[in-house]
């Protein structure tokens, strides 16, 4: 039974870091971003790249990179799959959130706070 517990947890974590990275693609963010956003090293996402290691379940870095995750999930919602549109809302200073959101969520707080104007935006809908 211990197997099988382990089985899907590993399925989790690369279905996760799969996600993960198509998000951060679909956003035009590098790999060092990315690495910074979940606070790992850019070796750490080039190895998960790779397929050689994924994010711990329940971790800090998984938690972050979910967070992560939904905000794409909003955005792509919000602006109907229109990657252009997304990759320069990333990039352009956003009034509301008082700063360039590809820089604001570098940071935890920056993060949270994206990811919370994202969804009372996408409630708005």
């Amino acid at each position: 039974m211990k197997t099988a517990i382990a089985a899907t947890a590993e399925q989790k974590s690369v279905v996760l870091s799969k996600a993960l990275l198509r998000a951060a693609e679909a956003l035009g963010l590098r790999q060092a971003n990315i690495a910074e956003i979940v606070g790992k090293s850019e070796s750490f996402i080039s190895r998960m790249r790779s397929g050689e290691c994924h994010f711990t379940p329940d971790s800090k870095e998984w938690e972050l990179a979910a967070l992560f995750i939904r905000l794409y999930r909003g955005l792509d919602a919000i602006m109907a799959g229109d990657e252009k549109s997304t990759q320069a809302w990333m990039r352009n200073h956003n009034k509301d959130l008082n700063g360039t959101p590809a820089e604001l969520i570098r940071r935890v707080t920056g993060l949270v706070d994206t990811v919370t104007y994202v969804d009372a935006y996408r409630a708005r809908l």
